[in-house]
């Protein structure tokens, strides 16, 4: 697959690190952004690159040249006057889906990963998410969620992109799945852009942004979908995640959230754990974090441990609440966490119950599966989802049913924490860290 990469940023926000070369080319750990990246992309097979060029763009070319050097092939698309950020596309002839990611990014990632679930989705545009410590502020992907397919099933996320917030949007809970600002497009989707660009820009046909001109305004078409990963990824936008991610490659971080490497992870119980224990909670005005909590997820996001949630929530079955009011208390953890610069990494729920015969319950629900703790199987899920090593992982809760779970899942450890106890989750997560 072909990458073209947007390398023409002045960084005139990180101009205290370096003023006189492009963005991309500001070296960290002692070698240039664009670098980094493109090592990333050889790794994965991924040689045959187009960078667009802009602001001192000769500086890259005298760098790169053909691109030998470094083992891949190099070809250049010189900007000879401001196209935003998908004018080029329109002009460089694309013929095959392509990746698409911006040169001042430092990223890890398994391209392959992303590349099989585009061809798997059939998308015209697949657009790589995550979660990050600042929502509020950062454009948000939702996604369709359905009810489990099957019985004994789990809900699904299709990935599908139903709505896209810009961070100027209203909102009030929303899942932490952000924007990442890396693609693979299909041409076809350049194609349908153009039909409806042109008509309505023709004072300015060329300068076409990405996101409000191509990505957004074809969501209806139900092609694009949202590939959300936990693998690292941080714009050089500023000094601070400059020197942050600097950090984060000494200690070898970066490396390590590459999801073709196994992962460790810490997976926590929700009601009691996270949030205070109040029976059925059905109502996100129920919902108050511990206190504690956040401190805890967030130095579980600074370790390199992934933060899964994993929580049996019998109130689907027993008709106490939707999959889309339950969705809602989860959107609401999420953002309460965002708030303070914490996420988790998913949410794993089980939606049955074994016990039958109460009234309002929902009998295709009412049954014995392999989800519910004390048995396995969210973990498992999630091991398989995110290539987890449950050897080196834990499991912390307020029940025996969770100990007994993260045991069965073959976890390192468990740990049991007192209901509703505040700061429990903390003392626990300094212990593991």
């Amino acid at each position: 697959m072909k990458v073209v990469i947007m390398a023409g940023g002045k960084g005139t926000r990180i101009a205290s690190i370096k003023s006189d070369v492009p963005k991309p080319m500001i070296e960290i750990c002692g070698k240039p952004i664009l670098l980094w990246q493109i090592e990333n992309l050889k790794a994965c097979g991924l040689t045959d690159i187009t960078l667009v060029t802009g602001y001192l763009g000769e500086v890259i070319r005298n760098y790169f040249m053909d691109g030998s050097n470094f083992g891949v092939h190099i070809s250049y698309y010189e900007e000879d006057h401001p196209l935003g950020t998908a004018g080029a596309l329109f002009k460089m002839n694309l013929q095959d889906d392509f990746l698409l990611m911006c040169g001042d990014v430092i990223v890890d990632v398994d391209f392959n990963r992303f590349i099989q679930f585009h061809h798997e989705h059939h998308a015209w545009a697949s657009l790589m998410s995550h979660p990050n410590g600042h929502p509020y502020d950062s454009s948000l992907l939702v996604t369709e969620i359905l009810p489990p397919q099957e019985k004994g099933g789990l809900p699904i996320d299709t990935h599908r992109v139903m709505k896209w917030m810009n961070k100027e949007d209203e909102r009030l809970y929303y899942k932490n799945r952000v924007n990442a600002g890396i693609e693979i497009i299909s041409p076809e989707l350049l194609h349908e852009t153009m039909k409806s660009y042109i008509p309505r820009h023709p004072e300015t046909p060329d300068k076409i942004d990405l996101d409000r001109d191509v990505l957004k305004p074809n969501i209806a078409s139900g092609r694009i979908f949202a590939y959300n990963t936990s693998e690292y990824i941080k714009d050089m936008g500023t000094p601070d995640r400059y020197y942050e991610a600097e950090k984060d490659i000494l200690s070898g971080k970066v490396k390590a959230r590459n999801l073709s490497q196994k992962q460790k992870a810490i997976f926590l119980d929700r009601d009691g754990t996270i949030n205070k224990y109040v029976g059925f909670l059905t109502k996100p005005e129920e919902f108050d974090l511990l206190p504690g909590v956040a401190e805890a997820i967030r130095q579980i996001n600074h370790s390199g441990y992934l933060c899964i949630v994993v929580s049996n929530q019998p109130v689907i079955a027993r008709g106490d609440c939707t999959f889309e009011q339950l969705q809602e208390i989860h959107d609401k953890t999420e953002t309460l966490l965002g708030q303070e610069g914490a996420f988790v990494d998913a949410i794993y729920y089980c939606p049955h119950h074994p016990d039958k015969g109460f009234e309002g319950e929902r009998p295709a629900y009412k049954i014995d599966c392999n989800c519910r703790k004390p048995k396995p199987g969210l973990l498992l899920q999630a091991a398989k989802d995110w290539n987890i090593d449950l050897s080196q992982s834990y499991m912390i809760g307020d029940s025996d049913r969770d100990v007994e779970a993260g045991n069965a899942a073959g976890c390192k450890q468990s740990f049991f924490i007192k209901t509703n106890e505040p700061d429990a989750l903390l003392s626990i997560v300094n212990k593991i860290i």
